[in-house]
């Protein structure tokens, strides 16, 4: 759908949908959707309606189950919907099932964060890792591929082929997979070669959920122009400042968001570029303060590092957007415990800072607030690393 982003080109009409699991709130799933929203929206589309299924298992055959697929088919025919998007991912034969019943074009929740990469990436790296993503996914769905074809095209000289040819296909798809990950291969070997040519300055990383302000705060920090907006992935390929504070160097580096549900393959052919935050000797963990499930995109932001091998870094917790932090005020009957929905910036500030879980600060990038005190805290802490690993080179303080 990124194709669709240009001005003057009608955007797709989208549905979402989403399942209910036994003892999941729907509320929960509805925060889910609005991000599959935002992420529909950084792809070009535009969501019509969502549709969500209480079921305490996902249907093997339509995932959502077949009465309920014509129910949301009533409203495609209507509203002359051209994408479809499930919040999770598909199997081939879910693919297949629904496709057949809905007649428009179905992606998951994978499909369409591997459709948003394809449209950001800019630098061959970056195309590389995404092409690989890419057809790693697509390889155990190719016979849905193909049936898609074959009912799209039709006629005489014009059927879709047979088992033989799927599999012909299956062999070049294996073996495109093999010469990107030979290049990739590659790739890794330049970049481990260009961290080496560094130096020994302190480096650190800036992590954190996508769209929570990390370019925004490399832009500040190091007085550079790297690319920020509010959308979804704006940031793929990683980009390394070299920054100065009080006589102190150290290198800072910007790399792509976390997200719920991160396609394991993403995850996989993007290693070089995480190797960035595997290498680091501190990380900025930035969270939007904002977001009214930041502390769950904490989690993911946390299990994600785990898997990647970064999780036991030293780590400051920067909360951004304090400027756009709004909350609602609790009624003084209602005697149920304080939500983050209903505690305000202070209590929030004494709630983490009493965790102690990481040194924290809460800042607004955008409009420098509190800045000063987040600058000295960084110091601090790159300091010690460098008195620590360079005792004797005391002339920078």
């Amino acid at each position: 759908m990124v194709e669709n982003i240009d001005a003057g080109i009608s955007k797709e009409k989208v549905v979402l949908i989403g399942l209910i699991r036994n003892k999941e709130e729907e509320a929960r799933i509805n925060e889910y959707l609005d991000e599959l929203e935002f992420l529909v929206e950084t792809a070009g589309g535009d969501t019509l309606t969502r549709f969500t299924q209480k079921m305490d298992n996902p249907d093997s055959r339509t995932f959502i189950g077949s009465g309920k697929l014509y129910e949301i088919k009533e409203y495609i025919d209507a509203a002359n919907v051209d994408v479809v998007v499930f919040d999770d991912e598909l199997s081939a034969t879910q693919l297949r099932n629904i496709e057949k019943i809905l007649s428009v074009r179905i992606l998951d929740r994978n499909n369409l964060i591997l459709d948003i990469f394809a449209g950001r990436a800019r630098t061959a790296h970056a195309k590389t890792q995404v092409e690989l993503a890419q057809y790693e996914y697509l390889l155990p769905r190719l016979t849905r591929m193909w049936t898609h074809l074959e009912r799209q095209r039709g006629g005489i000289g014009m059927r879709g082929p047979g088992e033989t040819e799927i599999e012909t296909d299956r062999r070049i798809i294996r073996d495109k997979i093999a010469l990107l990950k030979l290049k990739l291969k590659q790739i890794d070997k330049q970049k481990t070669i260009q961290r080496k040519n560094r130096g020994k300055m302190i480096r650190v990383a800036l992590v954190g959920y996508t769209n929570v302000g990390k370019s925004t705060i490399m832009n500040q920090i190091s007085k550079s122009e790297v690319f920020a907006e509010n959308k979804l992935f704006a940031t793929l390929d990683t980009t390394v400042r070299k920054v100065v504070i009080n006589n102190l160097p150290f290198l800072l580096s910007d790399t792509v968001g976390f997200i719920r549900k991160l396609p394991h393959s993403l995850v996989e052919s993007f290693k070089s570029t995480l190797d960035e935050v595997r290498e680091s000797d501190l990380l900025l963990h930035i969270v939007d303060i904002s977001h009214t499930d930041f502390e769950e995109q904490i989690n993911v932001v946390n299990e994600t590092l785990t898997e990647i091998g970064a999780g036991d870094k030293p780590t400051i917790m920067l909360f951004n957007k304090i400027d756009a932090f709004t909350f609602e005020v609790k009624d003084p009957d209602d005697l149920t415990p304080k939500s983050d929905a209903n505690r305000s910036l202070d209590e929030l500030k004494e709630l983490w800072i009493a965790k102690k879980l990481s040194p924290s600060v809460f800042i607004s990038a955008k409009k420098k607030e509190n800045w000063d005190a987040f600058k000295n805290m960084l110091y601090k802490k790159v300091k010690k690393i460098h008195i620590t690993r360079y005792p004797y080179n005391d002339f920078l303080y």
